[in-house]
């Protein structure tokens, strides 16, 4: 019976130990989360309108000029851009995405894969980890982008990827990342980045044929077009990083009263082991003592 109190003890502060580490996870992810959440929700409605914008003018252009990111081509070769976390416990944050982006290569690019015409691009090393085992190649260059997320970092990987876009090396750039909807909510989502899509209704595109240009069209087109698609980039980076503290202080929240469920049950335990060691210790001296009357 001391052995059995001995190992509820044991377990009981094991647990305490885990509830700690858990609530200052928890409390260190809501800080973080406070954060994120401020920068997602100051870019998303300016990426959004720049988007628009970018859609309007490309949409308006008709044919006149030639622009090499909005040009649609046959598929010979995709790159599909994978955004995960640096780290674990946090839910099915990881998982969703890498889930997704699986789904996504096996049955969109069945055939490309076969080929060997999809390579992959990730940001975050969970990413990395969950396709150890594809048969491709695997771009690692940019994996820890989210120990130093910054715009600038986040134009060097634009200005990469729409390099290798212009020269033809890719006919297509999708991205796969969580879209941050609340604390316990993220969408794992995936976007065509290039070429650029004209998302407008006939009646819109029409009207921004009235649009007057200062400067010329081409300038206009040149300077803005790269600098949208980084604002659009890093949109996405701050969606999955807002996300994944989401899921983290979710998942540790949770994590936390789980413990707190199991102390209460090795509380009982303990309790009970307790009261049946003493009386089965009260019982041996009664026992002891009944003896000693009778001699």
């Amino acid at each position: 019976m001391a052995a059995n109190l001995k190992e509820v003890r044991g377990r009981i502060a094991s647990v305490k130990s885990t509830m700690q580490i858990t609530n200052a996870m928890k409390m260190v992810s809501a800080s973080k989360l406070r954060r994120a959440t401020d920068r997602i929700t100051q870019i998303r409605p300016y990426a959004n309108q720049l988007n628009s914008v970018l859609s309007n003018i490309v949409s308006s252009l008709q044919g006149e000029l030639n622009l090499r990111l909005a040009e649609q081509r046959e598929l010979n070769k995709v790159l599909v851009v994978v955004v995960t976390g640096d780290k674990g416990l946090c839910g099915g944050f990881n998982a969703n995405v890498n889930k997704l982006a699986k789904q996504h290569v096996q049955q969109k690019y069945a055939e490309l894969v076969d080929r060997k015409a999809v390579d992959l691009l990730f940001i975050g090393k969970k990413g990395l980890e969950a396709f150890r085992t594809f048969n491709g190649y695997k771009n690692t260059e940019f994996v820890n982008t989210f120990s130093d997320l910054t715009f600038d970092n986040t134009a060097r990987i634009v200005e990469y990827i729409m390099a290798l876009f212009e020269e033809g090396e890719y006919d297509q750039v999708d991205v796969i990342y969580n879209v941050f909807r609340n604390a316990a909510v993220q969408i794992a989502t995936v976007d065509q980045f290039l070429p650029i899509q004209t998302n407008v209704t006939e009646k819109e595109a029409n009207d921004s044929l009235d649009y007057i240009f200062e400067p010329s069209r081409e300038e206009i087109v040149e300077t803005l077009t790269p600098n949208i698609l980084k604002t659009q980039f890093y949109r996405y980076l701050l969606d999955s990083n807002a996300s994944e503290h989401g899921a983290r202080m979710t998942a540790m929240d949770k994590a936390t009263e789980n413990a707190d469920e199991i102390l209460k049950d090795l509380g009982i335990m303990y309790n009970r082991a307790r009261q049946a060691a003493i009386t089965t210790e009260l019982s041996e001296i009664v026992s002891g003592a009944a003896a000693l009357s009778s001699q």
